[in-house]
């Protein structure tokens, strides 16, 4: 990969140079070190008290190097960046974002939109190494020639690993309950309802998924290859009046807010996300349209959560692009 698509890779945000972890009211929240971006939820701290402030702290010196506070646009659920302690709601604009009705942020930090269609899925990063299916969920508006859609669940592919991340149906949204469900090879992710919770399985000992709140938000990591913070999030009454989505009592719409964040990905990537990380991208959107919107929805087309057959895969092609970098993904997550 050329130096340009290799800064762009970082996806959510840099990496620190030091080794950094969160921490919140005197309590460590575990996934915070190795600096990056750490999930805090106030509230969900020891005791469940409603702790605002939070500490990066070099998990090598022991020293606390700065504190913050989850933006006021977000004060129960944020990002925050160590050794800087920048925060940023989950769904602001920086690369590797998907959100809502699927608003992506491209590695280039343009956004744009993309639709999809209903009860469908959708290749949104494919690799040598690395296959990303979506299911989109949706409703019709009938005063439109669109569904209304979002990421219901995702399927990732990797080796000859199968694993998927999704937002179970919920007609009533309990903010409480959890609603997300895990599987790994076919297998459910027996994942705790407690904060720090974490799950590796024997067979991809690089794979772990941790719990960044007790219910409904998670990372999943593939050590050399990917992160994924998956949020579980409903539809509301307020949004539906808003945006005329149309949300019915049997039907909170749960879907999942994402980022990614890649580490090796090859310069042959594709997908309508993969394909802003190359390093010969140009960008051919309205970008100064209140709403840019990526089409040619049928070159994304799979024909189900696991299938690599839509008209751009790159999965399991021998080699990918010159100047790959890393162990690459087979190497990563198999014992030996």
């Amino acid at each position: 990969m050329s130096s340009t698509a290799a800064m762009l890779g970082v996806g959510l945000a840099m990496a620190c140079l030091a080794a950094f972890a969160v921490v919140q009211s005197g309590a460590q929240i575990p996934g915070g070190g190795g600096g990056g971006l750490t999930v805090i939820t106030p509230g969900s701290g020891v005791g469940n008290k409603r702790n605002t402030q939070h500490y990066c702290t070099n998990t090598r010196t022991k020293k606390t190097t700065c504190s913050a506070s989850c933006p006021k646009k977000c004060p129960t659920k944020c990002l925050i960046q160590c050794p800087s302690c920048k925060t940023f709601c989950l769904c602001d604009f920086y690369p590797g974002v998907s959100c809502g009705d699927p608003r992506f942020t491209g590695a280039d930090g343009n956004n744009f939109y993309f639709h999809g269609k209903k009860d469908q899925d959708f290749c949104i990063v494919s690799d040598a190494g690395l296959h990303i299916n979506a299911h989109f969920i949706g409703k019709r508006n009938p005063d439109m020639n669109r569904d209304f859609t979002w990421i219901q669940a995702l399927g990732v592919l990797f080796a000859h690993h199968r694993l998927s991340i999704a937002a179970a149906k919920t007609a009533k949204w309990d903010a409480a309950s959890d609603h997300l469900i895990i599987a790994f090879d076919d297998e459910d992710v027996p994942l705790p309802a407690v904060v720090g919770a974490r799950w590796a399985p024997a067979t991809a000992p690089a794979l772990s998924v941790t719990r960044t709140a007790q219910v409904n938000t998670v990372v999943v990591e593939l050590k050399g290859a990917f992160k994924i913070v998956a949020n579980v999030v409903p539809i509301t009454a307020e949004d539906s009046r808003v945006h005329n989505y149309g949300v019915t009592e049997d039907d909170s719409l749960a879907h999942l807010d994402l980022g990614f964040k890649f580490f090796d990905l090859t310069d042959d990537v594709h997908g309508v996300l993969g394909q802003t990380y190359r390093s010969d991208y140009v960008n051919k959107l309205n970008v100064s349209s209140k709403m840019p919107v990526m089409g040619g929805a049928a070159n994304y087309l799979s024909s189900d959560l696991f299938s690599t057959d839509c008209a751009v895969a790159r999965f399991g092609r021998r080699g990918g692009a010159a100047g790959v970098g890393g162990p690459g993904i087979a190497m990563v997550t198999d014992k030996e």
